[in-house]
């Protein structure tokens, strides 16, 4: 086993598990060890001052854990603060949300319409749209694109409620103008929102495609190969505040059971609770 023996994975609460989902399928043999910032979720909200102070104590956390690759599976943290992780990793490969995602719609639109939703914070920065219009003049592409904001998804997805009616009028109302401007390529950007990706879909129809950010960041972790341990990982899963309800919420987005959950505590360091 090397020093650096894992991948460390952090999001402002649970949203980042369905990236871990990810990770799982493609990386079995990997150690993850994850952070949930739950105790100051949501990060969407907050400052961008705030949002780059938390980056950084949520970096020295995992640095704490020697981690070979960092994946930062919030998408607010990937749109204003994913310098201040690079610049805390150092030499450590840091992944965000953003780039991968832009990097496969502009590789699967035929169009060039593409669509993104996510928290108020991430639309608002613009990074997505930056992203895809960078990447679009150094390939050569001309595309249009439709952001939105979908706030209402979150508490969705955390609810359990995507079978339900609620969600797929709310998901009715925030989509339509995407579905207006006649988008082929949606990117869902924010994490929590591959819980709904099924009533998404319906909403959307079957002409426009879906973008998982963190499947296709999961992807390219995978293409890196990080010295894969090729062995039983046991996985450890951190949250800022108490685990019961990341544990619950947790698990469905998973899709089975969590291992046992530590609370930590930032007392000008984090520790761990015993």
């Amino acid at each position: 086993m090397s020093e650096q023996n894992c991948i460390g994975v952090f999001d402002s609460g649970i949203g980042g598990l369905t990236v871990v989902k990810e990770l799982f399928a493609r990386l079995p043999d990997e150690r993850i060890v994850y952070f949930g910032d739950t105790a100051r979720v949501p990060y969407g909200s907050k400052s961008v001052d705030t949002v780059r102070r938390y980056a950084k104590e949520d970096t020295e956390l995992l640095l704490l854990h020697q981690p070979k690759l960092i994946v930062v599976a919030c998408n607010t943290v990937s749109a204003v603060a994913l310098d201040v992780v690079k610049s805390l990793a150092g030499d450590i490969p840091v992944i965000g949300m953003i780039e991968p995602a832009c990097k496969e719609a502009l590789r699967i639109s035929s169009s060039g319409r593409i669509g993104i939703i996510g928290t108020e914070a991430t639309i608002s920065s613009k990074a997505y749209e930056i992203e895809l219009h960078n990447e679009a003049e150094r390939v050569g592409k001309k595309i249009e694109t439709f952001a939105k904001a979908c706030p209402l998804f979150v508490p969705l997805a955390e609810e359990g409620w995507e079978d339900k009616v609620v969600a797929e009028l709310v998901v009715r109302e925030y989509l339509e103008p995407l579905h207006e401007a006649k988008i082929d390529t949606l990117i869902l950007g924010c994490t929590h929102y591959p819980v709904l990706i099924k009533v998404i879909g319906h909403v959307m129809g079957n002409d426009v495609k879906l973008i998982n950010s963190g499947a296709v960041a999961a992807r390219q972790v995978k293409t890196l190969e990080a010295n894969s341990l090729k062995a039983k990982p046991e996985h450890l899963f951190l949250v800022s505040d108490i685990p019961r309800k990341f544990q619950s919420i947790g698990e469905r987005f998973l899709g089975y059971p969590l291992p046992e959950i530590k609370q930590v505590v930032f007392e000008e360091a984090w520790v761990v609770n015993p």
